[in-house]
């Protein structure tokens, strides 16, 4: 009987998953989230006596508020992306290991940033309780995925994700979100760097399985915050506002760690990786057009508004 491919490949890469596991743990540094958040600046809300939240209260501009309020709430939906990255990699040896350390490092990212919020009244309380039920009542769902595209899209998603937070944190003008989002995104940073290790683990083993894996999610990527009610709207004011947009994902999320890969020099592909390759030099053509349109209609609507009186 011949062993699934998803089998043999968790089974060849675990002494890669162990060194890398150690080198995370040895690089990687105690932070305390409370340490992280101005309790002086809280106070009690209305139900206890205090002052029930108005917007007047917030010193964040409503971009930011919405930047932040989509960073939380894609961390908030952690438990999804535990039972995920479970079932994609296995509980046994460095596998487990790596997917409870992981869990228990993101766990804070929530945690501290709503923290924030709350004390400086940054957003609407309610809203943001109400956005984060619906936003985990949904949960977020690989579908059947295989380990080699959770390689992959994870990579992308953890570098994403570090940018849109260091972004964030100096888009909101304040020092202590800006100082609390940095931490967040060098936890999100040696994240990455796991999984773009493995990948480049796994090119060495499946270079063309691995090649089609990173085509596909590549072309068929979406931040795992997409979920969130109202996110294209939200989306697009981030995008907009210059935080996270198409001209960052194309030069500093998707190529950076394709060159990492040297996905276009690998030699020895069969057609499935020559056909992957192709496919995804096509789509690579075609975000960077439409990273420059954005860019051009950003620039006008900017135009526009400076000189209207």
């Amino acid at each position: 009987m011949t062993t699934p491919l998803s089998t043999r490949l968790l089974l060849d890469l675990e002494p890669a998953v162990a060194a890398n596991l150690d080198r995370h743990l040895e690089v990687t540094k105690e932070w305390m989230p409370h340490e992280y958040v101005p309790w002086s600046r809280g106070r009690d809300f209305g139900d206890l006596g205090g002052q029930a939240w108005e917007l007047g209260q917030s010193s964040l501009s409503p971009i930011a508020r919405t930047a932040l309020e989509v960073n939380l709430l894609t961390e908030d939906n952690l438990p999804s992306y535990h039972r995920e990255i479970e079932r994609a990699f296995g509980r046994d040896g460095a596998w487990g290991t790596w997917v409870h350390q992981w869990t228990a490092e993101e766990g804070r990212h929530a945690i501290c940033i709503r923290d924030y919020l709350l004390v400086t009244r940054g957003v609407d309380p309610d809203e943001l309780e109400r956005a984060r039920m619906r936003t985990m009542q949904t949960g977020f769902d690989t579908g059947d995925k295989q380990p080699l595209n959770v390689f992959a899209y994870v990579s992308f998603q953890e570098l994403a994700t570090r940018i849109s937070h260091r972004n964030t944190g100096r888009y909101t003008q304040d020092p202590v979100a800006d100082k609390l989002l940095a931490r967040v995104a060098a936890d999100e940073n040696l994240h990455m760097l796991f999984y773009r290790n493995l990948v480049t683990a796994a090119l060495e083993i499946e270079p063309s399985q691995t090649l089609r894996a990173i085509a596909d999610e590549v072309i068929g990527f979406q931040m795992p915050g997409s979920i969130i009610p109202g996110f294209a709207r939200k989306a697009a004011l981030i995008a907009k506002a210059g935080i996270y947009e198409l001209r960052i994902h194309h030069d500093d999320v998707v190529w950076p760690l394709l060159r990492h890969w040297g996905v276009f020099d690998l030699e020895g592909l069969d057609g499935v990786g020559e056909k992957a390759r192709e496919e995804l030099s096509a789509f690579l053509t075609r975000l960077d057009t439409q990273a420059a349109r954005f860019e051009e209609r950003r620039a006008r609507s900017a135009n526009r508004h400076a000189v209207t009186p």
